[in-house]
């Protein structure tokens, strides 16, 4: 597949498609931090990349957006809470592919009798969009923490619960 960073040239969005960029990635974390696991999938393109390896290790992996709101409900809705913050938007686009780039900051909390019940990690998502016939679908999500604070055990706790 082709990538924005393979083409010639980059053109600023239209104000319209920055909107529309920023919405949909906005999307995906909301319907994490509110638990709307239905509405989850709706926002990324099949397949979709992930790539969490800075965290996880191992390779990118490739699911079906139903596979995606299958796990990350049993993963990240282990946790008491989430809330995940995103700021410093930079998009680009090249006709129907873009990127957007933003600094993040996830809080995840979960009870916990021997530790902080907070882990907080922060970094960069690139986000790699296609439009669609509707709207701007996600089909490539990188993830690359830069810092980290609180108790990161209580990830492999969610990690168990599933």
């Amino acid at each position: 597949m082709s990538t924005i960073d393979d083409a010639k040239e980059f053109h600023m969005p239209t104000a319209q498609d920055r909107t529309d960029i920023i919405e949909a990635v906005t999307r995906l974390f909301w319907y994490v931090d509110v638990r709307d696991w239905n509405a989850l999938p709706t926002v990324f393109a099949d397949p979709v990349v992930l790539d969490y390896t800075k965290i996880w290790g191992g390779e990118p992996m490739v699911r079906t957006p139903e596979q995606v709101g299958e796990e990350w409900s049993k993963l990240l809705g282990a946790f008491d809470a989430t809330q995940h913050l995103l700021g410093n938007h930079l998009v680009r686009v090249d006709g129907d592919r873009a990127v957007l780039t933003a600094v993040f900051q996830a809080i995840h909390l979960m009870s916990n009798p021997l530790g902080s019940p907070r882990w907080t990690l922060g970094g960069t998502y690139r986000i790699e969009l296609a439009r669609s016939a509707n709207d701007w679908l996600i089909d490539t999500v990188v993830m690359t923490p830069t810092w980290a604070d609180g108790n990161k055990d209580i990830l492999a706790q969610a990690a168990q619960s599933w």
